[in-house]
């Protein structure tokens, strides 16, 4: 069990980083209904983004992650109502998360999830706010966020096992132990060839509970 929670995967990061480019390159291409204002301020956002992701490498020092942010508060603030706010504002909550403003992170966690975020970022942000509140060793509250999100969440998203094992590791650290393994068992009965299937069955191990 991996604890505590950690900013998301490289994999996750480039993901919500690739959204960003891609709405970029769709505005320097010229869409038709976008006017010349439009282009540039998703430009601006798109630059900011790439130049603040190495703050979110595990090397980055505390002087990389205060630039960043300072970078992504300001851009949020120049441009409130740009259409990339929602992955700004993701950016800057992983960027607070990794520097343990927790509470600061679910804020800006809670803003990406707004203003209508494509679904992939939305959820996302509130896997985010999840893992503050666990962060903060408010593990109850850490768990109903992640049961929350598994709930919304088709079980072929890439990010319905994780909630689901979020969700486990938070009850077990609640002292919810029952919970927890009828959870690691859930996840084994809906998804079998999940890819942390064995991590699973090994908690379920040490929690003296067979597979089933």
């Amino acid at each position: 069990m991996t604890w505590p929670p950690e900013v998301p995967s490289t994999r996750t990061l480039l993901v919500s980083a690739l959204v960003v480019v891609l709405l970029a390159l769709a505005g320097v291409g010229g869409w038709v209904w976008w006017d010349t204002s439009q282009r540039r301020v998703l430009a601006a956002h798109a630059e900011v983004m790439m130049r603040v992701q190495p703050a979110l490498a595990p090397e980055a020092t505390a002087e990389a992650k205060a630039a960043a942010m300072r970078e992504l508060e300001l851009l949020l603030a120049r441009y409130p109502s740009a259409r990339s706010v929602p992955e700004a504002a993701y950016a800057l909550a992983n960027v607070r998360f990794a520097a343990g403003q927790y509470a600061a992170a679910r804020s800006a966690y809670e803003l990406a999830g707004q203003r209508g975020a494509p679904g992939l970022v939305q959820a996302l942000a509130r896997a985010g706010v999840a893992r503050t509140w666990e962060a903060e060793r408010d593990f109850a509250r850490a768990a109903q966020a992640y049961a929350a999100l598994a709930k919304d969440l088709q079980p072929r998203s890439f990010l319905y096992e994780d909630a689901l094992i979020d969700q486990a590791r938070a009850l077990e650290l609640a002292g919810k132990k029952d919970e927890a393994i009828a959870t690691y068992q859930r996840l084994l009965k809906e998804l079998p060839t999940a890819r942390r299937a064995e991590d699973v069955r090994t908690r379920l191990a040490s929690l003296g509970t067979a597979t089933r």
